[in-house]
């Protein structure tokens, strides 16, 4: 089953904070709506429609009367619309009339010289009482009009304009909310990356390490500091694991020097060279256990090392154990560059894979120095794909009976994470095995 993908805390917050904007702009106009048609005293308003159509159909004759023409737009609002009435003054002072006019907008229909825009409001049903004043323009001039048209609800007046209100503030709210939002965020949280990759460059060549919680937001502080105090216990922990490895040691090696001495005073010389094979693989682990615990020693890379004279030293010193196995050992130098590196450490590893090479590999080793790179090659059966990269495990043994440790290969990779470089083990063209050290190139010419 496949592990659900991990949920943007951003997009999270964008969405649920963008939906309450919306709910409480919601709830507002909701009740800002219906404050308004409450706090309404009247409740409908005439669409001034009306007086477009009245001008348009008031006309000049011959004379230079004025009189009103039965337009199609006015046939039609007079069939929908019961009660139409208007009065319309020219600029002149001329009057066309339509319609039964209320008594009480008689007086103001003669006066609408002094008014140009009304709206009267009635207080309630059938709102005989109201009216509109416009100014209008048609064929025949233009004309101030007063009069009752088409009623539209006011409710839906307040509906339309709050809706229309909402759009753009809905708009706005939307775009600050996802551009400002993701800044806001980015902003608080940038103390949570740096503490993030603090985090990621852990591990157990740099241990010690804690994340600082400063700058951090306060909900995050606590998980913070439970890494921290996780990081504490492993440090303790692995030290306590490495003192008892140094102790383990140190305690073997007497008992050990107690069995070898016994062991040249026996007289069963065959007994004598079985257990002295024994002695020595205890001896040699007990080494390389030491050797782990020199690793937290690790002396400061020099610039500058020769690989090709480390190479060579190397060679020269086993030589003679190679040869009187009835071996070979060859140095190919290829053109080395200078690297980071500690010369004694890479003279430990170059003699431990070389002394694996014979006791596992063929008889024939070949070392090749190439660029940053120094490489072992054997002409034994060779390692397969799938135990490349195990070799170098702790304990890890490519044959349950075999006489080595199990350490040696683990220390070289160590040694060469400490150097800030590669080991990795190859098939070599003949069918052994190549095992390369890859270093970092030296910042020295």
């Amino acid at each position: 089953m496949n592990a659900s993908r991990p949920v943007s805390l951003k997009r999270q917050l964008i969405v649920r904070l963008l939906a309450f904007q919306i709910s409480i702009l919601l709830v507002f106009s909701a009740a800002l709506v219906g404050y308004l048609i409450r706090a309404d005293e009247g409740g409908a308003l005439i669409d001034p429609q009306f007086t477009e159509v009245a001008a348009r159909s008031i006309q000049r004759g011959a004379d230079g009367r004025l009189h009103l023409a039965e337009t199609k737009e006015l046939a039609d609002l007079r069939a929908t619309t019961p009660g139409l009435w208007f009065v319309a003054r020219s600029d002149r002072g001329e009057f066309v009339t339509f319609g039964e006019v209320p008594s009480l907008y008689q007086p103001i229909a003669r006066n609408l010289d002094r008014i140009t825009f009304a709206d009267i409001r009635d207080t309630s049903p059938p709102f005989r009482d109201i009216a509109v004043v416009r100014r209008a323009a048609g064929p025949a001039g233009e004309f101030t009009v007063i009069g009752k048209g088409g009623l539209f609800s006011m409710t839906f007046v307040v509906l339309f304009l709050s809706n229309l209100m909402m759009i753009p503030v809905l708009s706005l709210l939307a775009l600050i909310t996802v551009i400002i939002t993701p800044l806001i965020i980015r902003r608080a949280f940038r103390r949570l990356s740096i503490a993030a990759r603090q985090a990621g460059r852990i591990d157990t060549d740099r241990r010690g390490t804690r994340l600082s919680p400063e700058g951090l937001p306060a909900e995050v502080v606590p998980l913070v500091e439970s890494m921290n105090g996780a990081l504490r216990r492993l440090d303790e922990g692995y030290d306590r694991q490495q003192r008892f490895i140094v102790d383990a040691a140190h305690e073997l090696r007497t008992p050990i020097a107690i069995l070898q001495a016994k062991i040249e005073a026996s007289a069963d010389i065959p007994l004598a060279a079985r257990l002295q094979r024994d002695v020595a693989r205890l001896a040699t682990l007990a080494e390389q256990l030491l050797d782990l615990q020199r690793l937290e020693r690790f002396a400061p890379l020099r610039e500058g090392v020769d690989l090709g004279h480390i190479a060579r030293g190397v060679a020269a010193d086993i030589a003679p154990l190679v040869i009187t196995g009835g071996g070979d050992l060859e140095v190919a130098d290829l053109g080395g560059r200078p690297v980071r590196g500690d010369p004694a450490a890479i003279e430990r590893v170059l003699a431990n894979l070389i002394q694996n090479a014979i006791d596992h590999g063929g008889r024939n080793v070949l070392l090749r120095i190439r660029g940053t790179a120094i490489e072992v090659e054997d002409d034994g059966p060779g390692i397969p794909a799938e135990e490349r990269d195990r070799v170098f495990d702790p304990f890890h043994r490519l044959r349950a009976r075999g006489t080595g440790s199990g350490l040696g290969l683990n220390l070289v990779r160590q040694v060469m994470t400490l150097h800030g470089g590669t080991a990795c083990a190859l098939e070599a063209p003949a069918g052994g095995t190549i095992m390369r050290l890859e270093f970092v190139e030296s910042t020295q010419g």
